[in-house]
């Protein structure tokens, strides 16, 4: 089943080099989630024919300009084409003040709800499950609250093994006990469950860790994680400006990689001063391999 990540903005404050400001679009089992909306947004997902009806969550990590100025854009457009479906958005209190105050001097009603779901900066929430999903909240140590945001598929149930099922002719109605790993007894006898099934595919996940200082305190939230992007807004010869503007060089997100043991590292949010990528990517792949650069429009699988 889908689960892949595209990526519509990866530059940081300033837009250059044809490079946009933080936008992604993920998608799970075709439901499209937004995470950040800079300026633009709108416009990428048309480049890259991404249907904006079919987001029905946001997902804004904080409240600087390139990772949310995007977003009444975006919501006026919906409006104007007619949108009615409820738009949910999570992210920082103070947004939900910011968007009715422009819809207050524009006049503009929307022809659609917005549910509101404020994050806590300082504390690990879960903002949304069903069965299928479970996003959660990761607390980042930037110069204002940020959030990043845990993407983690459920526990996937155990697979039936027919020829199995049949030679013991298990019931119908105990099959999705077996689904959940119960031995099925048979008169006096146990029939173990592994006997009978087999694991199901692995949960994946996938970690949006936006604007942060280097703190190992995410590793509580993100070890083992199959897909990471970190911010990586400089090289390791200016972590005192990253220092300074509680961000992160790309060695040191290579570092968390290695030590969250994830799969994959994204990097990204790269700083203007940067025509050419490629050195970010190699200084931090010396210290995590497994590492690709958010190229604006590529799409990363989760797996």
């Amino acid at each position: 089943m889908t689960f892949e990540v595209t990526i519509l903005g990866c530059s940081s404050a300033s837009p250059s080099y044809h490079r946009h400001p933080s936008a992604q679009v993920l998608n799970i089992f075709e439901r499209f989630f937004l995470i950040d909306c800079g300026e633009g947004t709108q416009m990428q997902m048309e480049r890259y024919k991404v249907k904006s009806q079919r987001i029905n969550r946001i997902f804004i990590s904080h409240l600087h300009g390139d990772h949310y100025l995007g977003l009444m854009g975006l919501l006026s457009t919906m409006h104007l084409q007619g949108r009615t479906k409820e738009m949910s958005i999570y992210g920082p209190k103070e947004l939900k003040e910011i968007i009715n105050i422009q819809l207050k001097y524009s006049q503009t009603i929307l022809r659609f709800p917005i549910i509101y779901h404020d994050t806590n900066p300082d504390k690990r929430d879960v903002i949304f499950e069903d069965e299928q999903l479970s996003i959660e909240t990761i607390i980042l140590n930037h110069r204002i609250p940020c959030t990043g945001f845990l993407f983690k598929e459920k526990k996937k149930p155990r697979k039936l093994i027919k020829e199995m099922v049949e030679k013991y002719a298990i019931p119908i109605e105990f099959l999705h006990k077996l689904k959940d790993g119960e031995d099925y007894h048979q008169g006096n006898k146990i029939i173990k469950n592994e006997e009978l099934t087999v694991a199901g595919n692995p949960a994946r996940s996938y970690a949006y860790c936006s604007d942060t200082l280097y703190d190992e305190r995410i590793l509580e939230s993100i070890t083992g994680v199959n897909l990471l992007y970190h911010e990586s807004t400089f090289m390791n010869d200016l972590i005192g400006r990253a220092n300074e503007t509680f961000h992160t060089t790309s060695k040191q997100a290579g570092i968390i990689a290695k030590k969250a043991n994830a799969k994959k590292l994204l990097i990204g949010h790269f700083s203007a001063r940067y025509k050419d990528l490629n050195p970010l990517l190699l200084e931090a792949q010396e210290e995590f391999l497994e590492t690709r650069l958010s190229v604006e429009g590529e799409t990363f699988r989760v797996e």
